[in-house]
């Protein structure tokens, strides 16, 4: 801007400089012009009256350098000049300020030279025998003027202008320092001309709406990043050409990318087949899908094209992780086909002694001993089904009644019914603590500490000992029985699960008790731990 003052102020002066010098040399020019005009004619008013008097010998007197005297008769003829030979001059009736001296008394003419640099101004007047006596004299033009003036004019708008040019430059300074220095976060309080206080209020406006706009966005932003970033679900926005847009935390973990990947194509943090296809998918047909494993964990992802007044204008990923629901499909699929195995064995033993005591081939001595069976039978399927029934109810978030529980009276109640079947395999039960209470289902609780002691009892050895202990908030079952070997560990609370299988059988059981106190215990918001060393025993804590 200050170059464009600069150069504008200088043009100016120029223009200026220039216009001045045209009208003052015109003035001046008119000026002397006049001048002439007016002292030709007062030189030819003392020439008419000595022409009168004396004639010829007045005119041959007369000496003059800058003046031309002639002297016409009636019919045009040159009677006499100062400067040529009458004899070789032409007539001059046809001569402008002639004719007019004739007719009117006296006459002016104004004649330019060949080459437009000389002017010659006539005036004439007539006698009182009727010739005419004309002076003249020469006058340089304006063009001549201005060609003889040339250097000194060029050397004044040199001048001129180089001082304009100085004081301009100055002057352009001293305009912008107000305007360099404008506190344009506060422009209303700037204290300079009054000319650009409409554009300072307008400036002061806008700034208002930029920073309410820049709040409401900030806000925005903030809102997004806060949903964004407490997602279980990794997102990522695309634009069309794949670039990644914004990614929440959880997207970051999950590809294992840094801030710097915004910016970036997605497949620069993904570079698998299936999210390439994936991506291929969304940008030209509108929707993609992919599942990865990443990390011993798997991920679905799910991208959709995002559309704007019909247009598309970019992609989101979604990122799910599938881990948990594929794992829950395969146990159920799991609990489907062992929940078919275990109700199938004992309805095909049911099956089998009711065919036989029906055929008759049983002897009536061993009848006794196929119905017995067959009882034992209908009895642990109904064991299992209500066991299924019980984890199905957990399952299902069933809220059972609540009560206050004193966990060490539940504990000795459990040990008294699991007495006779401890003192069948030499297994001793003791009670230990100082007991707590506790608000929860009594029967599930019950459930729970009978399921633990059953199978302390169950994989016990003879001669072995289960100790339930209730203090702190703590259950504590603990056994000298065979022990869980560590890779099992992780699963024994599995439906249908079992270390041994051939033991287990034998020890009886539905496969589902652990699974029950796994259920229980998050129903009570319980923690579980197992430590268990193979031969030694295995210790069951729940942490209330």
């Amino acid at each position: 801007m200050t170059s464009k003052i600069f150069r504008s102020t200088v043009f100016v002066a120029a223009v200026v400089l220039l216009c001045s010098l045209g009208i003052v040399m015109g003035v001046l020019y008119n000026h002397f012009t006049r001048v002439q005009v007016a002292q030709l004619k007062d030189e030819l008013s003392l020439a008419v009256t000595g022409t009168e008097q004396y004639g010829n010998a007045f005119l041959e007197n007369v000496e003059a350098d800058r003046f031309r005297v002639t002297w016409i008769d009636t019919e045009g003829t040159v009677l006499f000049d100062t400067q040529v030979d009458q004899s070789a001059m032409e007539n001059h009736a046809d001569r402008e300020e002639i004719r007019e001296a004739f007719e009117t008394g006296s006459g002016s003419a104004v004649r330019n030279s060949s080459t437009l640099t000389e002017q010659t101004y006539y005036e004439a007047q007539r006698l009182t025998d009727g010739t005419v006596l004309r002076i003249s004299a020469n006058q340089a033009s304006a063009w001549a003027l201005m060609i003889d003036l040339l250097w000194p004019i060029m050397l004044i708008a040199v001048l001129a202008i180089g001082l304009s040019a100085l004081l301009a430059r100055r002057m352009a300074k001293k305009i912008l320092e107000p305007l360099n220095t404008l506190d344009l976060k506060q422009p209303l309080k700037n204290d300079v001309y009054e000319e650009i206080s409409p554009l300072l209020h307008r400036i002061h406006r806008q700034h208002n709406q930029i920073t309410s706009q820049i709040e409401e966005l900030r806000r925005k932003t903030d809102e997004f990043a806060q949903i964004t970033g407490n997602m279980q679900e990794g997102l990522v926005l695309l634009n069309n050409e794949g670039t990644i847009l914004s990614i929440n935390p959880t997207a970051k973990k999950l590809f294992d990318a840094g801030d710097d990947c915004v910016g970036k194509n997605v497949l620069t943090i993904d570079r698998s087949s299936a999210m390439r296809a994936a991506v291929n998918d969304v940008l030209d047909k509108g929707r993609g899908f992919a599942r990865v494993n990443r990390n011993g964990r798997d991920y679905q992802f799910d991208l959709s094209r995002i559309e704007s007044d019909g247009t598309g204008i970019g992609a989101v990923v979604l990122a799910f992780d599938i881990t948990e629901r594929l794992h829950s499909e395969q146990m159920r699929r799991e609990f489907s086909a062992n929940v078919s195995h275990e109700l199938k064995t004992p309805l095909q033993g049911i099956l089998g002694s009711a065919e036989l005591l029906e055929s008759g081939m049983v002897k009536p001595e061993d009848e006794a001993r196929f119905v017995g069976h067959i009882r034992k039978e209908a009895s642990r399927l109904i064991d299992l089904i209500e066991d299924i029934i019980r984890l199905s109810q957990l399952d299902e978030g069933v809220e059972l009644p609540a009560e206050n529980v004193d966990m060490l009276a539940l504990a000795e109640e459990v040990k008294t019914t699991l007495n006779p079947s401890a003192t069948q395999k030499n297994v001793s039960i003791t009670v230990s603590g100082e007991g707590f209470s506790l608000s929860g289902a009594r029967r599930l609780l019950y459930e729970m500490i009978y399921n633990l002691c059953d199978n302390a009892i169950k994989y016990n050895l003879p001669g072995g000992s289960v100790t339930i202990q209730a203090e702190n908030n703590r259950l504590t079952v603990r056994d000298t029985g065979v022990g869980i070997p560590a890779e099992h560990q992780d699963r024994v609370f599995e439906r249908f699960y079992r270390v041994d299988k051939s033991h287990s059988k034998a020890s009886g059981g539905t496969g589902l008790g652990l699974s029950i106190v796994k259920r229980a215990a998050a129903y009570h918001n319980a923690e579980l731990k197992l430590e268990s060393t193979p031969g030694t025993g295995t210790t069951i804590t729940v942490i209330f």
